[in-house]
């Protein structure tokens, strides 16, 4: 049986809850969270973040071309959205951004990816550390783009 693998990428930002939230719900947000490395192409942007919203991407896994349809969920105004697998390159794939207040002008942006590898125990012995590292490295850049986005915002 797989086992349900989980990382987290949490920062201080210096901007409220609810202004990022907007920023991350703006239709552009996913190209600018993209970064340079990575080859995603959008063939149907989500129209929104509100439940049941849908998007659908092309992601490149090497050689491959994978087509990756998503759907948002756990939707919470100025807080939380999801981004739920309905179908694409994991078993399960489960991304909660949740944006929580300290104090009137910070808050703490927090991505929590619940996922499992193809091909079960063997998918996380071979690829799960692999797997681990690239979201380090994906959320690392993200939320440096945020914090700069948020900071050229008070400029």
């Amino acid at each position: 049986m797989a086992r349900l693998l989980e990382f987290v990428a949490e920062s201080r930002i210096d901007a409220p809850a609810e202004e990022l939230f907007r920023w991350h719900a703006e239709p552009i947000a996913l190209e600018r969270l993209t970064p340079p490395w990575e080859t995603v192409e959008i063939l149907q942007p989500a129209p929104g973040i509100h439940d049941g919203d849908r998007g659908i991407l092309r992601v490149h896994l090497g050689p491959f071309k994978i087509r990756w349809v998503f759907e948002h969920r756990g939707y919470i105004e100025g807080r939380q959205f999801q981004d739920v697998q309905i179908s694409g390159p994991f078993r399960l794939w489960e991304h909660t951004h949740k944006m929580e207040p300290q104090g009137t002008d910070a808050c703490t942006l927090t991505d929590r990816i619940q996922y499992e590898l193809p091909l079960g125990f063997v998918g996380n012995l071979l690829a799960g550390w692999f797997m681990h590292r690239k979201l380090a490295r994906l959320f690392k850049y993200r939320h440096r783009v945020t914090a700069e986005a948020m900071r050229s915002m008070k400029s």
